[in-house]
C-alpha cells in the first residue's frame, strides 16, 4: 500500500529583494555531511511558505528520518527487520500502539513569524525549545494581521471557543476598519513613545494589540509535532493556528513520509472510542436495539458516537 498522499505545499511567501539575497545565500551553502538526508525537505529548508497576511513558517533544521525511528526502535527489538516494507511495518506498529520514544528521536527547527495571539495560542504546548523575537532589544515592525472577511464571524451559539455565522459583507467592512484604525493608532502611539518621549523599548511595547505580528524559533522533537498537529490541523482548531499547522504538516509529510502516513491512518484518521461506547458497538453488533438511557454514556457522548457511527 503506497503512502498517503502528502498534504499540499503552499507556495513560497513573496520576498523584499533584500530577504530574498539572504534566502538565495542560505540556500546556495552547502555542506558535507555523514548524517541521513531527506532530499525533499532539503529543497524546502529556508524556504518561507506563507501564512495569514504577513506570516510564514520555514524549516531551517532537521535531524533524523524516518530510518532514525526504526533505528531508534531496533535498539529494543534487536535487529530483523532490514526492508522498507518492514521499516514500515515497524512504524506503523509503533504508531499503532502508541510506542513513542522511537519518534523522539528526530527533531524540526522552524522559524515562524505569527500573530502574537496566535503565538499565546501555540505556547501552551510547552514541549518545544521556542526563541521569541524580544521587544526590549529591537523596534517591532508596523506589521499587524487582519482576518479576510469570509473569515469574520458572531461567536458561536453551541461552542464557547468557536466561531458561527458569518458576518454579511457590511458589518465586516465596518470590523475590520476598526480593527485597522485601532492597530495604526496604537502603532503611531508606539513610535511617539520611542521617538518623542524616549521610552524605553521595553515599556513602549505594552500598548501594541495582541494582532501584531511576533517571530520566534522553534524546535521539537517529532513524537511532540506529531501531538501538536493533532491538535492544530483539526478541523476544530482556531482557523489562524490552523493555517500554520497545515503548512508545518506539508513539510512533516515531506521529511518522514512513513511515520505521516502511520499518524494519518492511526492518529487524524482514527478514533478512540470509551470502553461504554465500545459496548454499545459490541452490543449493536450482536443485534440489540440499545438506547440512550441503556448505554450508560451522557447525550453528548452518545451524540459523538452516533456521529463516528454514521447514525
Amino acid at each position: 500500500m503506497p503512502p498517503s498522499t502528502p498534504p499540499a505545499l503552499p507556495p513560497p511567501a513573496s520576498l523584499s529583494a533584500e530577504d530574498g539575497a539572504a534566502l538565495a545565500e542560505q540556500k546556495a551553502h552547502r555542506f558535507e555531511t555523514r548524517r541521513p538526508t531527506v532530499p525533499a525537505l532539503e529543497e524546502m529548508l529556508f524556504t518561507p511558505l506563507p501564512c495569514l497576511d504577513h506570516g510564514f513558517v520555514r524549516a531551517v533544521d532537521y535531524m533524523g528520518n524516518d530510518g532514525a525511528v526504526v533505528q531508534a526502535a531496533r535498539v529494543s527489538y534487536g535487529s530483523g527487520t532490514k526492508k522498507v516494507s518492514e521499516d514500515r511495518g515497524l512504524i506503523r506498529y509503533l504508531m499503532r500502539h502508541r510506542h513513542t520514544t522511537p519518534f523522539e528521536m528526530c527533531e524540526l527547527k522552524l522559524h515562524v513569524k505569527l500573530p502574537i495571539f496566535v503565538a499565546r495560542q501555540w505556547i501552551r504546548h510547552r514541549t518545544a525549545s521556542v526563541n521569541e523575537n524580544s521587544g526590549r532589544y529591537s523596534i517591532l515592525d508596523r506589521e499587524f494581521y487582519l482576518p479576510r472577511p469570509e473569515d469574520l464571524a458572531v461567536q458561536s451559539t453551541n461552542n464557547k471557543q468557536g466561531r458561527g455565522e458569518e458576518l454579511d459583507a457590511d458589518t465586516s467592512a465596518e470590523v475590520l476598519r476598526l480593527l485597522r484604525r485601532d492597530a495604526e493608532q496604537s502603532y503611531d502611539t508606539y513610535e511617539a513613545l520611542l521617538d518623542t518621549h524616549h521610552l524605553a523599548r521595553e515599556l513602549a511595547r505594552m500598548n501594541l494589540g495582541v494582532n501584531y505580528y511576533t517571530q520566534w524559533y522553534w524546535k521539537i522533537d517529532l513524537h511532540n509535532l506529531l501531538h501538536f498537529l493533532s491538535l492544530r490541523i483539526d478541523p476544530h482548531a482556531q482557523y489562524e493556528i490552523r493555517v500554520y499547522g497545515e503548512a508545518i504538516a506539508a513539510l512533516t509529510a515531506a521529511w518522514v513520509p512513513l511515520v505521516w502516513e502511520a499518524f494519518q491512518d492511526y492518529r487524524v484518521g482514527a478514533v478512540t472510542l470509551s470502553r461504554q461506547m465500545l459496548d454499545v458497538v459490541r452490543r449493536r453488533l450482536a443485534g440489540e436495539a440499545v438506547t440512550l438511557e441503556q448505554s450508560g454514556l451522557s447525550k453528548r457522548e452518545w451524540d459523538e458516537l452516533a456521529q463516528v457511527l454514521g447514525g
